[in-house]
């Protein structure tokens, strides 16, 4: 039985005009690595608003989204949950 692969994307989030590509890359069913670093230091509000897009969207097909350390983001398709600890 063979099985699509799923494949794991390192993306940089240089601007508000990566959203699409992201939305893109999340409706493939990617795993995707975002890298915020470069937008939060130059708009810390303007990354916020894209934050919360792409959470919007991303849960709205289903996926899961959460920080990763300081700097990434990670955003997974439906099939793929990530674990946030015991709270």
């Amino acid at each position: 039985m063979q099985k699509t692969p799923i494949y794991l994307k390192a993306v940089t989030l240089k601007s508000i005009n990566d959203i699409s590509n992201i939305k893109n890359d999340a409706k493939k069913q990617m795993i995707i690595i975002l890298r915020v670093t470069p937008l939060a230091h130059r708009d810390v509000e303007e990354l916020r608003k894209a934050i919360e897009d792409l959470y919007n969207y991303v849960q709205s097909l289903g996926g899961d989204i959460a920080r990763l350390g300081e700097e990434r983001v990670v955003i997974t398709p439906s099939n793929v949950r990530i674990w946030k600890g015991i709270e």
